[in-house]
């Protein structure tokens, strides 16, 4: 079991995974990630949460090691997805007095997943609701959309330590050395990012709270400068821009569109743009470029026209930021096609939907090839990007 201290009567029973390719199926993990899991030792014993069936064999041994013989009295279900609550029934047939704790959302929807007898075995909270474990007492708060309906954090006033569920998670492995950032964002911005307005909700409430420790469900638990991480959530939640620069996300058939995208970025590198990222959309990690979307203000959005419409991996990207509420930046369009050009139109009408968007215009236009003309063009943009 991993040495993470907690305090002396709360436990870290989570597991690592690092055979995962994709979390959720979709993300690409390349440092696995972490399932967190935490005893709070007390008259009453409670777990916080299981993990994901993954991570089964490495928990069990865990939280039997800490329990040393001991039945648990309570199984606070925090969140319901797999990933977290994956033994649910496991450890409700393991230990039968054991009572689980949830909200009134909870359990209608631990039916859907399990097939055991809840009756006489649940403790119902509601927003602001207390449990008394002994010298420790859990407060708990809704946090709807954060990012399932059900979700709830908990708050252990003695140690003043906040169980956060999928709040200021990361992605990657706890043996991994890295800054927590990178993958904070990403995690972030492709998993809650939709939900800004729930996360803002929640953060007020927290702001109620006198927190010295947050303990997620996912990556390392948080114990210094936490402004530093509430201050991340606030901007991301808001939608605003974390730092200057301009990301070109392109969509290219044969090349032609490609190039064009990096003459551009070479152009606003001399021009001096503070930082230029690209990103090939047929092969780049999609979530990758979908963050880096979220983290500068500006966007430079690069497609070849098909079949009469925007080539497929753009209006996937495009589904994407429209899913996750993409707002408040800059965006700028490079549209190339041989015969009907296409792809400038189909842009253009997933940005209207978008709320807050500056559209720099106008479209760029390549025939084909980038030529004269439509260098030109390239250039007059890119004096209008670095110049604000």
């Amino acid at each position: 079991m991993k040495d993470i201290t907690i305090t002396d009567s709360i436990k870290y029973v989570g597991v690592d995974d690092k055979t995962i390719d994709l979390f959720e199926s979709q993300y690409v993990v390349p440092n696995g990630v972490s399932y967190n899991s935490y005893v709070i030792l007390d008259e009453k014993i409670a777990v916080m949460d299981t993990v994901d069936k993954r991570g089964t064999e490495g928990w069990l041994a865990n939280l039997e090691a800490v329990l040393d013989g001991k039945t648990p009295d309570y199984l606070v279900v925090s969140h319901l997805e797999p990933d977290h609550a994956g033994n649910v029934q496991l450890l409700a047939e393991k230990y039968p007095t054991m009572q689980i704790v949830g909200n009134p959302k909870t359990f209608p929807m631990m039916k859907q997943f399990f097939d055991f007898d809840l009756e006489g075995r649940t403790v119902t909270v509601k927003e602001g609701e207390t449990l008394s474990l002994g010298k420790h007492t859990l407060q708990f708060f809704m946090a709807p959309m954060v990012h399932w309906p059900e979700v709830m954090v908990a708050y252990e006033q003695s140690e003043k330590i906040l169980f956060s569920a999928d709040g200021f998670g990361k992605f990657g492995a706890l043996d991994v050395e890295e800054e927590w950032i990178t993958e904070a964002r990403r995690y972030y911005i492709n998993i809650v990012g939709k939900y800004g307005v729930q996360v803002q909700a929640l953060l007020k409430k927290a702001a109620t709270l006198d927190i010295q420790m947050i303990c997620p469900l996912h990556g390392p638990v948080l114990k210094e400068d936490l402004g530093y991480y509430i201050g991340k959530y606030l901007t991301w939640s808001s939608y605003e821009p974390e730092d200057e620069g301009i990301v070109i996300a392109y969509a290219s058939i044969h090349g032609n569109t490609a190039f064009a995208a990096r003459e551009l970025a070479k152009m606003l590198e001399e021009k001096g743009a503070k930082c230029v990222k690209v990103y090939d959309l047929s092969r780049d990690d999609m979530a990758d470029a979908i963050e880096d979307a979220y983290r500068y203000d500006t966007l430079v959005l690069a497609a070849a026209s098909y079949d009469a419409g925007v080539f497929p991996c753009m209006e996937d990207y495009l589904n994407h930021l429209v899913s996750k509420k993409f707002q408040k930046r800059r965006v700028a369009l490079i549209e190339n096609g041989t015969w009907a050009p296409s792809a400038g139109k189909v842009m253009k009408a997933k940005i209207d939907v978008m709320k807050d968007i500056e559209l720099v215009e106008p479209t760029v236009l390549i025939k084909s090839t980038l030529n004269a003309e439509s260098r030109k063009a390239l250039e007059e943009l890119a004096d209008k990007l670095v110049q604000k």
